[in-house]
């Protein structure tokens, strides 16, 4: 045990006494604080504990291969529009076959598509994409009540981390369709209009495909927030409402298209 001296630092008795000093890269430790064993020791010792890898410093190299994975995969992977839209739209609801429209209109565009490659709308959306012979990006998220990607993505990631999964989609999307959903929905609309608003990313087209379901949410941001000052009314504008699928996939198309 140590007792500080004026100011609340250790004498230097206790400096002699308390025992040595490691450094490992940036990290330093001191007196009590220093391990009985080395990184290398612990590296190759068998009997050592698993929790481990349970441990922050682990989950950062499991984060880091997680932008790894996404990056390399998706470098090459050309114009895409991301596709938005709940797990829960069953085959038969109108909103899944809206999805499958938009699927394989962004293909004759040119586009490949990308989902959170799950059911219902996402499913939707990967199937258009399919069938129509294009590619069908699924980008998947570790949930306990979602398993795994639909049967029509041909290139599939699945992430641990939310936040890897959002920078793969706003990196790799040139704008994005939304389709209805819910809490996911939402956040992934709220993000990428966030990330906009602050200029964290060049500006790109975000459509709301779904008059009645969306109208809802425009009206409260015109009366709430932009009514109360906390937005601007080019915030609301960034929002683009439509049924039409074939307007959604032109509004992606005439703002990923250079002008002359």
């Amino acid at each position: 045990m140590t007792h500080p001296g004026p100011g609340g630092q250790p004498d230097d008795e206790d400096l002699e006494a308390g025992g040595s000093e490691r450094r490992s890269g940036p990290v330093t430790w001191r007196r009590g604080r220093v391990p009985a064993t080395t990184t290398d020791q612990r590296l190759l010792d068998r009997r050592q504990p698993t929790d481990w890898l349970h441990a922050d410093p682990w989950r950062v190299m499991r984060i880091q291969s997680e932008f790894v994975e996404g990056f390399g995969t998706l470098a090459e992977l050309g114009p895409a529009v991301g596709v938005f839209g709940s797990a829960r739209v069953a085959p038969e609801d109108p909103d899944y076959a809206l999805g499958v429209e938009v699927g394989r209109l962004a293909v004759e565009a040119g586009f490949a598509v990308i989902t959170g490659g799950g059911p219902g709308a996402m499913e939707a959306a990967n199937k258009g994409a399919f069938e129509a012979g294009g590619t069908s990006v699924g980008l998947g998220i570790e949930l306990p009540f979602e398993a795994g990607l639909n049967p029509y993505v041909d290139l599939g990631i699945n992430f641990r981390y939310f936040f890897a999964r959002k920078t793969m989609f706003v990196k790799y999307s040139q704008g994005f369709i939304v389709l209805p959903g819910g809490y996911g929905t939402l956040d992934e609309v709220f993000e990428a209009l966030t990330l906009a608003q602050t200029r964290k990313v060049t500006d790109f087209p975000l459509v709301l495909l779904g008059k009645d379901y969306w109208r809802g949410l425009i009206d409260w941001l015109q009366d709430g927030p932009l009514a109360k000052g906390m937005i601007d009314a080019g915030d609301v504008a960034r929002l683009t409402l439509t049924d039409d699928p074939a307007e959604a996939v032109r509004l992606v198309q005439t703002h990923a298209e250079p002008s002359a």
